[in-house]
């Protein structure tokens, strides 16, 4: 994390006096948006050397899960663009990267969090429904499939009456924890399981799921709350902690509910309940009402916001947006001009120095703000990408698809069973330190996020 926040200071102090004009961007204009969108692309993909000899296809150096939000990303550019400059790296990395079929490679399993994996089998998932070109070694649906099986398997009943864990492996700090992403993207993977292969198993795993995080204080229907997560022990106290991604996650999956179910008036309840707390907490009036902001990304420009998971979800929500309107068309009116605002507040930060458009973080200021890399391309990227949205609705384009509706992607409902995983070799009990571990870890984020609010509070 430090190291992090070191290079985005050194970055802000090696530009500053040289800035230039941001991306010149007119939301009305297809070509425009493309355009701002390849030159996002340019940038994410500068920092990314996963393709070169000796390098790990996937694989971002201290991450792995963002890797997963990176070809993400990248699919949605190709989808909504339909430039294909970067579909052979994009399909290098997902299938390196694809373990037993299940996102979960060797060399990481041990490691892996429940939510690292999914982000994964979100991206596989995507590149199903948009009919992404496929290798010849798997499908991106069996991906999808394989990442189900093996998050379906770690359901637990025995605490807190269900859930998934944060953590995959007992050894891990922060296996006694409970969180909202890891559930939320189990809940949204069976939603569009669901959806594409009509299959009644995923269904009820998805309402499973949904009914779970509403029954712990995870998702308070009343006001439509998203809490962080609960641990193990204290089911019912929730880390109040807010995250758009949290919400983006839930809000997608009933979505496509919304959408399997033909309308039903719970899930309908739960998007329309979800989206307008995201308007309340992360696109404050403050900034016009249609600017996306992190309550990690604090207004005095010399202070470096948001750490390098936080600086990404930007990317997820703002994709999540669009293609919620795909499946619920009723959302449109509201989502697009958060997007579009969004996308204009991006294309004033991507004016870093030249020859290249460098894009910062904070989108409601007016020029660069020296916080730079491969996330924050990532994020100007997908909320460029989306706002092609319009011009795609014009055309009557049907993404995303399902395999009665064009979908080619194979079906293999038993993906990822029955292979050898490193994380089944040597589990043991969870000790003493685990436990200090995950609550040190959890005092942490909570410190972070008091010291966020008080700034926030207090600064100008």
């Amino acid at each position: 994390m430090w190291s992090y926040f070191w290079s985005v200071a050194l970055t802000a102090l090696l530009t500053l006096g040289r800035l230039t004009a941001g991306i010149e961007l007119d939301i009305n204009d297809p070509e425009s948006i493309k355009n701002a969108a390849a030159t996002a692309a340019y940038g994410m993909m500068s920092y990314y050397h996963g393709n070169e000899s000796g390098q790990i296809p996937g694989k971002l150096p201290g991450t792995w899960w963002t890797g997963g939000e990176m070809v993400m990303a990248l699919v949605q550019y190709w989808y909504w663009t339909g430039d294909t400059s970067y579909n052979d790296v994009t399909k290098q990395a997902m299938v390196w990267q694809r373990g037993h079929n299940d996102y979960l490679p060797d060399n990481y399993t041990q490691d892996l969090g429940n939510d690292d994996q999914v982000f994964w089998g979100l991206a596989a998932m995507t590149a199903a429904e948009l009919n992404f070109p496929e290798s010849e070694e798997v499908s991106w649906l069996a991906l999808a499939q394989g990442v189900f099986n093996t998050q379906a398997e770690k359901w637990d009943p025995d605490t807190c009456h269900g859930g998934l864990r944060w953590q995959r492996n007992s050894w891990n700090g922060g296996y006694d924890l409970k969180n909202s992403v890891s559930n939320g993207g189990f809940f949204q993977l069976a939603a569009r399981l669901a959806r594409y292969t009509n299959n009644a198993t995923y269904t009820q795993w998805a309402e499973k799921s949904w009914d779970w995080a509403t029954s712990v204080p995870l998702i308070i229907e009343k006001g439509w709350t998203v809490n962080d997560l609960i641990s193990v022990e204290y089911c019912d106290k929730p880390n109040q902690m807010q995250w758009s991604y949290n919400y983006g996650i839930y809000f997608t999956g009933a979505a496509y509910m919304y959408n399997m179910t033909n309308g039903d008036d719970k899930w309908h309840t739960a998007v329309h309940g979800l989206l307008n707390t995201t308007w309340r907490n992360f696109f404050p009036q403050e900034y016009g009402g249609n600017v996306m902001v992190e309550p990690c990304e604090p207004q005095k420009p010399q202070v470096v916001p948001c750490d390098g998971n936080q600086s990404t979800f930007k990317s997820l929500v703002t994709a999540w947006l669009a293609f919620t309107t795909t499946v619920m068309p009723g959302t449109l009116d509201e989502i697009l001009p958060k997007l579009q605002g969004s996308a204009q507040g991006a294309a004033k930060q991507c004016s870093g120095p030249s020859p290249d458009k460098i894009c910062g973080q904070r989108w409601f200021l007016d020029k660069y703000d020296g916080v730079t890399g491969l996330r924050e391309h990532m994020c100007a990227l997908s909320v460029f990408s989306a706002n092609m949205l319009p011009f795609k609705n014009k055309h009557h384009d049907t993404g995303p698809l399902t395999a009665d509706t064009g979908g080619t992607s194979k079906s293999d409902p038993s993906a990822g069973t029955g292979s050898h995983k490193p994380e089944k070799d040597a589990p043991r009990e969870i000790t003493t330190a685990d436990r200090v571990g995950a609550g040190l870890a959890t005092a942490g984020v909570v410190g972070i996020w008091l010291a966020i609010v008080a700034f926030m509070m207090t600064g100008s």
